[in-house]
């Protein structure tokens, strides 16, 4: 949500700036722009996308060795050329800024009583004249900007110059990922190591309240505090080519065919070493011993794989487990429990809200944290004493897929260390889990290769508005996954229930309008769930049935049917989020909407 990057060096960053943004456009926007340092302050903003600001710099000629860009997701002010960034204060600074600041108000009155004009409706704006008003005062743009973010309550990513001090690039972050490029006598800073890997795979990333400087031949951090800091430097494995599209039309139709690769390198540990804690860190044991339940904690999809999970481990681990959406959890008065195995789950280690709910939980007295995340180094890792990553490998599409069967086949290993801890898994149940790990890459090619049949299912589904996802058990979950997927890119309105509950209210909805999913894997709940959907079908309504090659379905004219691989156990959930991720990505281009960058929403969500 939002992206930042700037960049001070002996060449015209502009290229860079705009190289950088492209790659940032991902993280879902409205507006972008760019200001550069070029004896004055020149500026460039446009709503819309980044290639008609990029148009603009060009007819601008616009060159610069120091500059910010910003790509912006509209909360405080409209979508307009005015509230887009970057925000110059007195034609002296200019900021770029991620977040929202929760005394914005309180400090427009301020500066307005002290003589400034705000010329946007956003929060923002705020920062670039605090900034300049203690820039006037102090004389240096360090002390100016430690300065001005103690005055700040919520949550920034800032990227700030002076045309007073043309040496300097200055950022500071609370809440909001950061991070610095170090290049050769350049560097860079920017919300995503993506929109510096064109330059440099050197980073190093801001913790939580640092403020630096930086020029084209060092960088110094400061913490809270304002003492000098060093932070590491990290060498990013994320490789440009994962950036790019390929052969494919979509970075979502990408995603979903990298599946297997990222689930195979997903596992890969636990395959060649077997099922131990060590795979959570070193202290996991320890951890483990003094865990008596888990407490899981994520938003949006990742919920949605933690609540799989609750199913593995009550019944695997035979641990009881409790999940919760981030943004309820942080808010309630929420009874502490020392022995909670706290889990985050987040694809981006940046989510505010699963952030703030683990600063929450270790504040109420829960000192046993583990994060399940798809970013190294973010924040929700570096603040949890345990840490497992999946490699799904960067993932750019707004609409979540490999990171989602990824998450689950991390917590599927969870419960299986979780159960071998806790005495409740013998060597030939390891033995038999482990081979069907082995074995799920191939699943989900196999369920990857009935897209042909389910593009049919999706051009009837183009000209629906509403649709009904039904599931049972363990699967229930992925029926939630699946109508989320609908609406989000296809912007078909979806709701999913179990199938149980069909006659306490949803029943009402249906008829021939409304298509009905259901997720019909081969268990020990397929015979209920035939009678759920007979339900449906003396209503006049219509299934589209995603049943396993072994169940038993007869088709008729208003029962569809499309049999993906053989029933693979417990693990069947995450063979069966293939299908509903084909659907939804096949309906929304048949009905022409933009699949990777969908109305209203963004890839990261910073911002509460």
């Amino acid at each position: 949500m939002c992206g930042i990057v700037g960049a001070i060096a002996a060449r015209n960053v502009v290229p860079v700036l705009i190289e950088g943004l492209k790659r940032l456009e991902y993280r879902g926007y409205d507006s972008a722009g760019l200001a550069v340092l070029n004896g004055g302050i020149q500026r460039v903003r446009r709503v819309g996308r980044v290639n008609e600001m990029e148009a603009a710099a060009t007819a601008a000629q616009l060159s610069g060795f120091l500059g910010i860009g910003h790509t912006r997701w509209a909360t405080h002010g409209g979508v307009s050329e005015p509230n887009a960034h970057p925000h110059i204060s007195c034609g002296e600074i200019a900021v770029v800024h991620n977040g929202i600041i929760e005394n914005h108000d309180a400090q427009r009155s301020r500066l307005q009583q002290l003589g400034y004009t705000f010329e946007s409706q956003t929060d923002t704006e705020v920062i670039a004249h605090l900034v300049h008003h203690y820039f006037t005062e102090l004389g240096d743009l360090l002390a100016a900007t430690q300065r001005a973010v103690r005055d700040l309550v919520g949550a920034y990513a800032i990227a700030a110059f002076s045309l007073k001090n043309p040496e300097v690039l200055m950022c500071a972050r609370v809440g909001c990922p950061l991070l610095i490029g170090l290049g050769d006598g350049e560097n860079f800073v920017a919300s995503d190591v993506s929109a510096v890997l064109s330059a440099t795979r050197r980073v190093i990333y801001l913790d939580e309240g640092d403020v630096a400087e930086v020029t084209r031949e060092r960088v110094r951090i400061f913490d809270r505090t304002g003492q000098a800091v060093e932070r590491s430097v990290h060498v990013s494995d994320v490789s440009l080519a994962s950036l790019e599209l390929g052969p494919y039309t979509h970075f979502m139709q990408k995603e979903i065919h990298e599946q297997p690769r990222a689930l195979t390198d997903t596992i890969a540990q636990v395959i060649a070493e077997g099922v131990s804690p060590g795979l959570f860190g070193d202290n996991a044991a320890q951890v483990f011993a003094e865990s008596d339940a888990v407490q899981i904690i994520a938003c949006g999809t990742s919920y949605y794989a933690g609540s799989v999970a609750r199913y593995w481990l009550e019944s695997i681990a035979k641990v009881p487990c409790n999940v919760e959406i981030a943004s309820e959890y942080r808010y309630r008065d929420v009874v502490a429990d020392p022995r909670q195995l706290v889990v985050t789950i987040s694809q981006s280690g940046e989510t505010l809200d699963t952030m703030e709910a683990l600063k929450r939980a270790v504040e109420i007295g829960h000192k046993h944290t583990l994060a399940i995340c798809n970013v190294r180094e973010s924040a929700i890792p570096r603040a949890s004493r345990l840490v497992f990553y999946t490699r799904a490998g960067a993932e750019i599409g707004v609409a979540s897929t490999k990171a989602f069967t990824t998450q689950l086949a991390a917590l599927f290993i969870l419960t299986l260390a979780l159960a071998k801890h806790r005495g409740h898994l013998s060597p030939e149940a390891e033995a038999a889990h482990l081979e069907a790990l082995r074995y799920l890459p191939g699943s989900v090619q196999h369920a990857l290769n009935l897209e042909a049949q389910i593009r049919v299912w999706s051009e009837r589904f183009a000209g629906k508005e509403h649709a009904l996802f039904l599931g049972r058990g363990v699967h229930y979950p992925i029926a939630l996954e699946g109508a989320l997927k609908l609406k989000e890119i296809s912007y078909i309105h979806a709701e999913a229930y179990p199938a149980g509950e069909l006659k306490h209210g949803p029943l009402a909805l249906v008829d021939a309008e409304m298509p009905v999913v259901v997720i019909a894997p081969n268990d020990a709940l397929l015979e209920k769930l035939k009678s759920n959907m007979q339900e449906v079908s003396a209503r006049g309504g219509e299934l589209y049935v995603f049943a396993d090659l072994d169940s038993h379905f007869t088709e008729s004219e208003n029962v569809h049917v499309i049999r993906t691989p053989r029933h693979v156990g417990v693990l069947s959930p995450i063979v069966h989020a293939i299908p509903v991720q084909l659907l939804a990505y096949n309906a929304a281009l048949a009905r022409g909407t933009d699949v990777d960058k969908p109305r209203n929403l963004a890839k990261s969500v910073t911002v509460e």
